[in-house]
């Protein structure tokens, strides 16, 4: 089977029985061998049957959630392509030749772009057309490097094994952010044709809500991105740190009327450490999910982690260490002399602020390193040691107890049986049973 349409249904029952007739039509006309697989999430109005009578296959999928229910119409396709759409009447199901065709031409993954097909008047709420789906697909876009214009149209095409191979994970509205993010980080063929939106026809309101999964697709956009979560800001507040931390070390700054003095320097200690901490949390959660297969192999990552073993990390921490150790006694040498009475803090803080970061940066470096060392860590099951001399006395034993049967029986065979009871209690003996 060459195509196969995948709906997600929560109580369609409005709706459901149009799209599967659309999609059979579209078979019918463009001679297509495909199927509709409706993946059920528990609905209670009767779209089960529905969809049924209007010929598709219905798939019952417990797990609640969009993504849920889509993987498992996914799993339980039989064609080499699947195109996935909303039940709900707003995507034009009769106008998948644009997905089939780019399919049979080798993309892993069609997306439909509704800003380039045309979005009907009350198809989409304002606040989605103009800020959540053009914010979302830019940072998209800008974290992943991906040239999708639209990251959460529902309705897209792809090969059946390429999705299936990625494992996806998310069982909410972000699925539709996680299959365009990992099939762009599997460098996986990625393309995009315009497609059309229409205004749902369902009475109710939809399940879609606003802010709670605007937020779980930005969340997870960030998660995915170490990179932009934790490496970007990490050196932005460590370059910050490092420059006021270095400049007021000496003395106070001034900027026309405005003077930088200690209280800045403690605020630049704390940026620095901050940062620096954000920069260890980058390697940490790329080499842990590089190990788990969450995010591809990183070359970069890799060489960092090649080059920088556990004993250099100590070694680094420990100099680190031994620099703040030297800030704290130059700071009780000048508290001493001082007669260790009152110190004027512009003076004092300029010593045990570096001293107390140098302190702090050495452990993070340490358990840092620790931790590293601790992911590359490999579960390997190795074989049974054998010894070569006893496996081959076995096979030697093996082959003497079977020729000293074959030859029993064959010395069986030569000797005529017992003429009476007196014959009979003659045993003739075999001379290896004998021996």
């Amino acid at each position: 089977m060459e195509l196969s349409v995948v709906m997600p249904c929560l109580n369609e029952a409005e709706t459901v029985e149009t799209c599967v007739r659309k999609a059979l039509g579209f078979f019918a006309e463009h001679g297509v061998d495909g199927e509709v697989v409706i993946a059920d999430n528990g609905s209670t109005d009767g779209s089960q049957q529905l969809a049924r009578e209007a010929g598709a296959r219905v798939v019952p999928v417990t797990a609640k959630g969009y993504g849920n229910a889509l993987m498992g119409g996914i799993r339980a396709a039989r064609g080499t392509y699947v195109v996935m759409g909303d039940a709900d009447d707003s995507y034009d199901f009769t106008s998948l030749m644009p997905f089939l065709t780019e399919l049979r031409d080798g993309a892993d993954l069609v997306m439909g772009n509704r800003f380039k097909g045309g979005i009907a008047p009350g198809a989409m709420p304002p606040l989605h057309k103009y800020l959540g789906n053009p914010v979302l697909s830019f940072v998209g876009r800008l974290f992943f490097r991906s040239k999708i214009g639209d990251f959460h149209c529902g309705l897209r095409g792809f090969r059946r094994d390429s999705i299936l191979r990625l494992g996806l994970q998310t069982g909410g509205m972000e699925f539709a952010s996680e299959m365009v993010v990992r099939c762009t980080l599997a460098k996986y063929d990625v393309r995009e044709v315009p497609t059309t939106l229409s205004p749902d026809g369902r009475s109710r309101a939809p399940h879609l809500s606003t802010w709670r999964d605007g937020w779980r697709h930005l969340r997870f956009l960030m998660l995915y991105s170490p990179r932009w979560l934790f490496l970007i800001p990490g050196l932005l507040l460590m370059t910050l740190g490092l420059v006021g931390g270095v400049a007021l070390s000496t003395g106070p700054v001034r900027v026309g009327d405005i003077a930088f003095d200690v209280d800045t320097l403690v605020g630049a200690s704390a940026m620095l450490v901050i940062g620096f901490q954000a920069v260890l949390f980058a390697l940490l959660t790329k080499v842990y999910a590089m190990e788990e297969g969450f995010l591809p192999h990183d070359r970069r990552v890799q060489r960092v982690v090649d080059s920088w073993s556990l004993e250099r990390g100590l070694v680094v921490g420990g100099l680190l260490a031994l620099a703040g150790l030297v800030g704290l006694v130059a700071s009780l040498v000048h508290w001493q002399g001082h007669s260790f009475g009152e110190l004027d803090p512009r003076d004092s803080l300029r010593i045990v602020v570096p001293a107390a970061t140098a302190l702090i940066m050495s452990f993070q470096m340490i358990f840092a390193s620790l931790f590293v060392s601790i992911l590359g860590i490999r579960r390997r099951s190795h074989p049974p040691v054998t010894d070569p001399a006893e496996e081959a006395a076995d096979v030697v034993d093996a082959a003497v107890v079977k020729v000293a049967g074959e030859a029993k029986t064959l010395k069986l065979k030569e000797v005529p049986a017992p003429a009476d009871a007196d014959a009979a209690d003659q045993e003739i003996k075999d001379p290896a049973e004998t021996s």
